[in-house]
């Protein structure tokens, strides 16, 4: 395969919300600008996405379509490829899987997170339909309905807390989590807001006729429940940063690079938008931060030429 050079002023790295939105701000600042996007979001699963002001029950897809063709509107590039490298020198190197390299003056990493979810016959299947992960996405829609919780840590009880809110009909499964590891104040709050505590694992979930029915532990008992919310365990995707040596500092859900409020990392001229730079970014956020990024690059770039032509 032949190898194309392309020089760019800013290549964005993902092209989900955060990277959308940064490459709107760019184009429409006149910014010779590529989103290099390997079509991978991670809302894919689910069929609307909520919470964000105008765009409330819109489809995940349809909200990233509309955002492509307004970043083509400004002569935004994009390309379906992935980024498997790059280098940092008087410019970024960034190799393509397709075996182009692309060189910019500044990048913007937007290369989310992927959700590993819990090993459970059923979870993956139902994973966006009545299996789900964030109340605030989903909660509204499935209200008044019969909740289990899978925990998958101690943590989870932080989500069966929350759960109640929408229902109080909610069992909390243990699964892989022993009772001694929750505190006294774990217990207290969950009895006060009426939640069921079920020892032992989880074998699978039980579906019938395409619908979700019950959890069955591995006892052979089996509980009816209607939705069943879990925690995934975040990995987020920091290769590219690693690569460029940016610093990272260790959370509760994995490692996130060090960040200013405009999302600039350790490393000159690199920013991280999105979910590659904290975990609880919903679209909202991921497309306030792009903007936010977009907009503070483009003032660094006009303040660097100007600067070297005087």
């Amino acid at each position: 395969m032949t190898e194309t050079t392309e020089t760019y002023e800013v290549i964005v790295i993902g092209g989900g919300a955060a990277g959308l939105s940064a490459a709107l701000v760019l184009g429409r600042a006149r910014r010779h600008t590529l989103v290099v996007d390997a079509g991978e979001p991670r809302n894919a699963p689910a069929a609307h996405m909520q919470g964000y002001l105008s765009r409330d029950g819109m489809s995940p897809a349809e909200f990233l379509a509309i955002g492509r063709e307004e970043i083509a509107r400004y002569g935004v590039e994009l390309v379906r490829d992935r980024a498997v490298d790059v280098t940092a020198g008087e410019d970024f190197t960034v190799a393509l899987g397709s075996g182009r390299t692309v060189h910019a003056r500044r990048l913007v990493i937007a290369t989310g997170l992927k959700d590993e979810l819990p090993a459970v016959p059923g979870v993956a299947e139902r994973f966006g339909r009545d299996v789900l992960h964030c109340p605030y996405c989903h909660g509204w829609e499935v209200r008044d309905r019969a909740f289990g919780v899978l925990a998958t840590t101690p943590m989870s009880v932080h989500q069966a807390l929350i759960v109640s809110q929408w229902s109080k009909d909610v069992t909390f499964f243990l699964h892989a989590v022993a009772e001694k590891e929750l505190s006294d104040d774990d217990l207290r709050r969950l009895a006060a807001a009426g939640v069921k505590v079920v020892p032992g694992e989880v074998a699978e979930l039980v579906v019938e006729d395409d619908r979700l029915t019950g959890v069955r532990l591995t006892d052979g008992s089996t509980h009816a429940r209607e939705i069943v919310f879990t925690a995934p365990r975040a990995v987020p995707q920091t290769d590219l940063l690693r690569r460029l040596g940016a610093e990272l500092t260790e959370t509760p859900f994995g490692s996130y690079p060090v960040v200013d409020p405009t999302g600039l990392t350790t490393v000159p001229g690199v920013w991280a938008v999105g979910n590659a730079m904290g975990f609880a970014e919903q679209v909202v956020n991921a497309a306030a931060g792009g903007y936010r990024a977009g907009a503070t690059i483009n003032g660094e770039l006009l303040m660097a030429d100007l600067d070297a032509a005087t």
